[in-house]
């Protein structure tokens, strides 16, 4: 296996340009964008542009490795190494001038992730991480929140673009938990409320039809700050729930109550 803690030093650096022209560039007029999926899921010429750093940087430092990217999908499939990378993770927070958004980058080694970085511009929170080697936000150790009652609990999740044509848009889970809890937010960038799970700030977190490149960062953080992160349905891409052991199996009992 490849140096991560060298790898470390060379990603954060990275992270960290992309992030700071992100936040230079963040209310200015005339920004342009186009939506993908749906209407709502948009792409603005910062993400692509912040995608085009972060590729160029790999295919010099490391051009045997695969890229799994958001905006340009994967490249390479055969190699041991692939780069998960959202290069702007929280697009509509950013078009609408909103400052929380994050660059998201991830390396797996053959499908498992042993390392990951989300960097949170406007905040100026920069989380890492290395499979066995613990979590960190700006060099400082982390552990997710003890909390196990549900009720004394803050929780975070997300809605997916689909929400308007499909059944499963989480609005059941979201209505039943809200009252069985002190409160849920919902930041609008996966990997940051992954990131704020590592570090306690959110007591746990779920979220469905995510991709690769919303959580393989995130999810490392909240493991290595001692957390669990567990598939709860199969239906809708990558969909989640993190916290603690107990924290997460009281989210997920209280889903599965409700089906689908």
């Amino acid at each position: 296996m490849i140096d991560l803690a060298k790898v470390m030093e060379e990603v954060k650096p990275l992270v960290v340009k992309v992030g700071d022209m992100q936040k230079d560039t963040l209310g200015k007029q005339g920004l342009k964008m186009h939506s993908k999926s749906t209407c709502i899921d948009i792409v603005t010429e910062v993400d692509k542009r912040s995608e085009e750093i972060i590729i160029d940087f790999i295919t010099k430092h490391y051009p045997e490795h695969d890229i799994l990217a958001e905006e340009s999908g994967l490249s390479g499939g055969a190699a041991d190494y692939r780069w998960v990378v959202d290069p702007l993770d929280g697009t509509t927070n950013f078009a609408q001038g909103l400052p929380i958004f994050s660059v998201s980058v991830a390396l797996e080694y053959k499908g498992e992730t042993v390392l990951g970085v989300v960097y949170t511009p406007v905040v100026g929170q920069l989380f890492t991480a290395i499979r066995g080697q613990g979590a960190y936000l700006n060099g400082k150790k982390l552990h997710v929140s003890e909390k196990t009652d549900l009720i004394e609990s803050v929780l975070a999740t997300g809605f997916p673009y689909d929400k308007a044509s499909h059944a499963a848009n989480n609005l059941v889970y979201f209505n039943a938990l809200i009252v069985k809890t002190r409160a849920i937010r919902r930041f609008g960038s996966a990997a940051y409320d992954l990131a704020c799970t590592a570090t306690g700030t959110f007591d746990g977190y779920w979220e469905m039809n995510l991709s690769p490149w919303d959580v393989a960062a995130g999810i490392l953080l909240v493991e290595e700050a001692g957390g669990k992160v567990v598939h709860f349905r199969q239906d809708r891409k990558i969909s989640i729930i993190a916290g603690n052991e107990v924290m997460v199996k009281k989210i997920h009992d209280e889903i599965l109550q409700l089906g689908s």
